[in-house]
Parts: structure tokens; sequence; C-alpha cells
């Protein structure tokens, strides 16, 4: 096998573990070795190896100047190519790309398309924005999570030729539909404020103005956590385990009614990519509720899959999630509808499949 440099400046942090391990499931051509900036304490997460790092004062160097420390323990790999996750760290990894005379693809998980503090030119441009028209010019190939990112990004002047719609999808799709269609709600996410939870609390609260019993799950940890915690205080029948691991958040999904995505477009233009834990839920068999900035376009079809809501309003959101709690025949409709669209457009193995053989073409390797 070939191997490949997959960067991100900081390995690993809890809530990406699982969708960038997605991406590299069904290759079996390639094999991914991760390289950053920051390495999180702890015990390094099954299924990653690690390949050369970039920390210390050489990572100061390497972000700052593009100086390779240790060029030689990478070249030492022969790696075929640059995978660099996020468009920041396409901008980082350019100049690695470039010393190693290889190419380098970037997937961009659409939070990060629209951030206008990567595109800033005062009071000092970003790292990112100097990078900018090197990185659109040299990168060879540019991966966007869903087709909203890439249509986002050809507006940012990235060239249509080089840029490619490819979802990551997910590795658990049950096999039939479910036999009962859950209780409560369940949010899963980093507590941030991109993810809305203020707005799924306020809902809430409406729906225990209007009798309704049902539980509430806030599944994740984040900055906002504290704030979070002393805002829900009060609300019947919520609760907040915290971060789970993978077996335990997927039968917290299965269990429930309905996976809500509260999301907002902050200010400064960054928001949701496609959420992979919306995937997830669906191909469990569960409806999603989402506001129309989840950027959920193509997983979530509404009246079909699930529902769509305007962001911002927590009436219109306890509407659509009382209906679905209300109604488990429409809940189940929604959840067999919302597993079949997975099980035919988001099956992870399929889609890692389609990304190497993407790499490998953008490499001139042939079959």
């Amino acid at each position: 096998m070939r191997h490949i440099i997959v960067y991100r400046d900081r390995l690993f942090a809890k809530s990406e573990v699982a969708f960038l391990r997605r991406q590299y499931a069904g290759f079996t051509r390639l094999a991914p070795l991760w390289s950053g900036r920051r390495l999180e304490p702890g015990p390094l997460p099954e299924g990653f190896t690690l390949g050369p790092q970039l920390g210390g004062l050489g990572g100061l160097a390497f972000k700052l100047a593009g100086r390779v420390p240790d060029l030689a323990a990478f070249q030492a790999l022969k790696p075929l190519c640059i995978h660099a996750q996020f468009g920041r760290g396409g901008a980082l990894a350019l100049p690695l790309a470039e010393a190693l005379g290889v190419p380098l693809i970037v997937t961009f998980h659409g939070s990060e398309v629209d951030k206008q503090s990567h595109y800033r030119t005062w009071p000092v441009p970003s790292l990112f924005r100097l990078r900018l028209a090197r990185l659109q010019a040299r990168g060879a190939a540019f991966i966007c999570i869903s087709e909203n990112a890439r249509q986002r990004l050809l507006a940012r002047g990235f060239p249509a030729a080089k840029t490619h719609a490819l979802p990551i999808g997910t590795d658990v799709i049950s096999p039939a539909p479910r036999e009962y269609p859950g209780e409560g709600i369940v949010f899963a996410g980093r507590f941030a404020e991109m993810k809305g939870i203020p707005i799924l609390l306020d809902a809430i609260r409406i729906l225990r103005a209007e009798g309704f019993s049902a539980p509430c799950t806030l599944i994740g940890d984040g900055p906002l956590r504290p704030a979070i915690a002393r805002a829900a205080a009060g609300i019947a029948g919520l609760t907040m385990p915290g971060w789970l691991g993978q077996a335990d958040l997927r039968a917290a999904m299965a269990g429930a009614r309905v996976l809500c995505v509260p999301s907002i477009i902050l200010p400064g233009g960054e928001s949701e990519g496609l959420p992979s834990v919306a995937v997830e839920a669906m191909g469990l068999g569960v409806p999603v509720v989402a506001s129309d900035e989840a950027r959920t376009e193509g997983l979530v079809c509404d009246g079909e899959t699930g529902l769509i809501v305007p962001a911002r309003q927590p009436r219109a959101l306890a509407t659509a999630l009382g209906a679905l709690l209300s109604s488990p025949g429409q809940a189940a409709q929604m959840g067999a509808a919302a597993q079949a669209h997975v099980r035919r457009n988001f099956c992870a193995a399929t889609q890692s499949r389609a990304l190497e053989a993407l790499l490998l073409d953008i490499c001139g390797v042939r079959p």
C-alpha cells in the first residue's frame, strides 16, 4: 500500500474523531498517516496511525514561514499525496506538499467555507488569506462534503474543474426499519454558539407549557456547557450526559423519536458543514428536525425524511417537534424514508471508496 499524509492541525478533537475515521474506512490501496502541529494528550484513537509531527518551535516555523521540520522523515515515507482536512489545514499543509513535490488535496467540511476570519485582510491578513491565491492555483483538488458547500466554495473563486462534492456518509445503517418510533428528543454535538442549543431550550419550554413531557437529552460538551446547564436548570425531563462513546451515542439516538439540529449561521459566516450526527441518526431510522441554516440540503428532505424550520424561531421548532412527538406513525414513516435515503446516498464505505478512487486518479495512479 502507498502512504498518504493526512494533515489536521489539531489531532484529535473528540467531536471530529468519528467523521475523520470514516473517510478512510474503505481504503484498500492507500494507507493514511496523520500529521499535525498539536497532538492532544491521551491515547491515540483506535484506527489512526501517526506519521511525522510538526509540533513545538518547528511547528511554529512551519505555520508562519512554511519551513518543514524533519523533512527527511516525510520524504522517507514517499507519500503519494497530502490530504488536508479543512480549508485552513490546506493552507497550512501547502508548504509541505510543495517541499515533497506531491499533490495537495483539501477537504472542506463546510463550516469554514464562509468563515469571515479566514478571509480577513485587516488589520493583519489571516494565514488562509495570505496563501489563498497560491492554494487555489497549486492545490490539486478541493473536496466539499456537500454540493451546497461546493457552490459556496466556487463563489469564493475556487476553480470548478478542481472542485468536487463528496459526502462522508455513515457506517451505521440499520438493515431494517425500526420496530417502534422511539421516544423523546435528542441533540448531539459540540456545545458551541453555532449549534443553536438555546433555541432548542426555548422550544422545550414551549412544549412543556403545552403539556408535552417527552424527555430531551443534550449529548456533548464544549465551551458553552456551563451556560447551557444554567439555562436548562428547571426544565423537567432534560438531561446532559456529556460526551458519549460511539456505542452509547448510537443507542441514545436509536431510542429517540427525533434528532434535533437547531444550528445557526454565525455573523462571522461560520456554519455547519453537513451535520454528521444527522446522517448517522437517519441511518438508524430516526427522523431529523433541522433549522434552515443547518446545511442539511440534500440530506433532510422536508416532509419526507424530517422537517425543516426557520432558524432562530423556537415556536416553529416546538411546533415541528410536537408534531412528531404526537404522531408516532408519522415519525416512523419519516424515519423509514430517512434510513432508505441514507442507505442509497450516504453509505460511508461507498463514499470512502469513492474518495480513495478520486485521490488515486488525481495522483495519476490507474487501476
